[in-house]
């Protein structure tokens, strides 16, 4: 996927952000020392050989100057901080953080170096697997991401914005849902629905966000694009860089996203039951998602309309359900 966030570099300019990463090392020869990692959506991400022949990924923010969504201020750093954080717990497969830049010199944004995860991108070989490892898999998912969930948090929000935070969670998820709305309102955004109507079903089923009373870290991007597996099960967990302290009913397979293969998830996780406040956060956090995926079409200019097309319908499918209840 192209976007205009990517913020790619020569082979100099990577040349020297190996050498300051690992002590004066070298890249390997040949063009193919530099391999651009195109699945993601957001940042440059390469794999790169070193001339010792160590294989590590260098990931680099969007360019400074680059119009982001709200919620989406410092999220280099926050992916981090929360990959350094989860590295605690061996049940979370989490690639190693090898080098942090924020000087910007060599580069003009944030850039890190991170172990290379082995196997292959579930995104990449989902098609391909057998239902039962398929299902194995998934389960997998299920209890890495209940691992991750089990981090206790000080706050509702978000790591790398201050103003999307609260200690109630009911104010904190109200301020990142009005936060996206003002992302629309500045590329004046048109939805199927006027703002208004889209706020007013949000503080309808605000109440059920009361029960929360304990922030917990939730990973929020956990799509197959970011896992990888090898010999069956899960070799690497990635991109972490959109966690927020929050409830675990935010997490991906709890999305009408994943088809079956959230069923899985759910059983690996051991949650498949909800009372009817449960299923109103689920809506709420579904329009919420919906509503991210639509407006992010405005900031990235991607070079498809699959996902302008497929959020337009995700909002609406969400919205029939909360208007309904």
């Amino acid at each position: 996927m192209e976007s205009k966030t990517k913020n790619k570099q020569t082979r100099s300019q990577i040349e020297a952000m190996v050498a300051r990463a690992f002590a004066g090392a070298t890249l390997a020869e040949g063009q193919d020392a530099i391999y651009e990692m195109k699945d993601g959506w957001f940042n440059a991400s390469y794999r790169i050989r070193l001339a010792d022949g160590r294989e590590v990924v260098l990931k680099i923010a969007p360019p400074k100057g680059a119009e982001v969504m709200l919620y989406e201020k410092n999220i280099m750093a926050t992916e981090v901080a929360m990959m350094r954080l989860v590295q605690q717990n061996p049940a979370i497969p989490v690639p190693e953080i090898y080098f942090f830049d924020t000087a910007h010199d060599l580069c003009d944004a944030d850039y890190f170096f991170m172990e290379m995860m082995s196997g292959d991108s579930l995104e990449h070989v989902n098609a391909s697997l057998p239902p039962e490892t398929l299902t194995v898999v998934n389960q997998h998912i299920g209890r890495i991401i209940r691992e991750i969930n089990q981090f206790p948090g000080s706050y509702f929000g978000y790591e790398g914005n201050p103003d999307l935070r609260a200690n109630t969670w009911k104010e904190a998820f109200l301020k990142i849902v009005e936060a996206v709305l003002e992302d629309a309102e500045r590329k004046n955004v048109q939805f199927d629905f006027g703002y208004d109507e889209l706020r007013a079903v949000v503080h309808k089923h605000a109440p059920a966000l009361e029960e929360i009373t304990s922030p917990c870290l939730v990973h929020w991007d956990a799509w197959n694009p970011n896992f990888f597996v090898q010999d069956g099960r899960i070799s690497g967990i990635i991109d972490f860089e959109r966690a927020l302290w929050a409830e675990p009913l935010m997490e991906a397979h709890f999305r009408p996203l994943l088809g079956d293969s959230a069923i899985s998830q759910m059983q690996g996780y051991g949650k498949t039951t909800f009372t009817m406040a449960e299923e109103q956060r689920k809506n709420l956090y579904s329009l919420h998602l919906a509503l991210v995926m639509h407006v992010e079409c405005y900031y990235r200019n991607y070079d498809t309309d699959d996902i302008f097309n497929y959020s337009r319908q995700f909002i609406a499918g969400t919205m029939a359900w909360l208007q309904a209840n």
